[in-house]
């Protein structure tokens, strides 16, 4: 009784630090406690977050605040057109005086990468990062080396900027646990940013709030989290909704959707669930976690035809629509 005492005491006291690292995080941001709320969840779920959203939106600053928030080594890599695969995960150099080749790592092993307009980038180097992501192993040469823990990839692109762009395919989108679209900040929040911005002396000082082992205690904290027989057979009925909409009596909706969601978003929406059921403090999961957390995990894994183009239909009007329609089994 006392070992199950110790332990709840300790996940209140995780609990608070994330809530100090979302204030932490808000003395240099404002306005965007849910795209952090989101790197949070990629981050104690062991998930990469691909961020989508129009440049200004303070994106870029809110990994580099998270990452001065973490006690964690921090890398960030300004994809370009010219970038090479050596240039993210290392090469082979010569080394003139021992007469033999060193193997020099690159910017990849870090436990947090920032991987900024990752679409500016040609294939070779996204497969290079994905590969990454996927096996959280790196080859060079003819070593291959375990990157470090946690590992957590945050890469940003800008969906109106499609110039000298190679947007990455479906199949690689895929492989992010979550898609977070960044919005525009309401008036008042704009407000307060460029109040604070126009103060030449403006240099708030971040306090660490969490360390590697904290992180790892609330990865296991939150495998702890309760997921009845209910909420996972409601969690696969909305996910089979999108592969099969007409089953649903979705007809509206079935004549936009090419391809369906993959069977990583029924795990990935089952792993998110439980994060959003920490976070509010529960030891089990409610419906109403899971439709919180849906329609990041969701939207792009769901492809639409060009007619949901053409009538504007957006995956998010898809989500919103299954998750209207389809209930929790009693």
């Amino acid at each position: 009784m006392e070992a199950q005492a110790l332990d709840k005491d300790l996940q209140k006291e995780h609990q608070e630090k994330i809530r100090k690292v979302i204030s932490e995080v808000g003395k240099v941001v404002i306005g965007q406690e849910y795209m952090v709320n989101r790197l949070l969840v990629g981050l104690f779920t062991q998930g990469h977050i691909l961020l989508e959203g129009v440049p200004g939106l303070a994106k870029t600053l809110t990994v580099n605040a998270l990452a001065d928030v973490l006690k964690l080594d921090f890398q960030r890599i300004q994809f370009t057109p010219d970038l090479l695969p050596a240039d993210l995960v290392g090469t082979m150099i010569y080394n003139q005086q021992k007469a033999e080749f060193e193997v020099k790592k690159g910017p990849i092993f870090a436990n947090l990468i920032l991987a900024d307009e990752v679409n500016r980038s040609p294939a070779k180097v996204q497969s290079a990062l994905l590969e990454a992501m996927q096996e959280k192993t790196v080859s060079i040469g003819d070593t291959t080396y375990k990157l470090d823990r946690p590992f957590l990839v945050l890469a940003t692109q800008n969906p109106i900027d499609q110039e000298g762009t190679y947007p990455l395919p479906e199949a690689q989108v895929d492989r992010f646990m979550l898609k977070v679209h960044v919005d525009y900040l309401s008036k008042d929040d704009e407000l307060e940013v460029m109040r604070r911005i126009s103060n030449m002396s403006f240099n708030p000082q971040l306090e660490t709030i969490l360390t590697k082992e904290d992180i790892f205690s609330i990865r296991n904290e939150i495998n702890q989290v309760t997921v009845s027989e209910s909420i996972e057979k409601y969690i696969i009925e909305l996910v089979f909704a999108t592969r099969n909409p007409l089953e649903y009596k979705l007809n509206d909706e079935a004549q936009y959707i090419q391809f369906g969601a993959s069977p990583r978003a029924s795990i990935n929406l089952n792993l998110a669930a439980k994060a959003m059921a920490f976070f509010n403090e529960r030891d089990y999961v409610l419906p109403e976690d899971v439709k919180e957390i849906a329609d990041d995990v969701l939207n792009h894994r769901i492809l639409l035809n060009y007619e949901a183009e053409a009538d504007e239909v957006t995956t998010h009007d898809i989500i919103k629509t299954i998750l209207s329609k389809i209930n929790i089994a009693k």
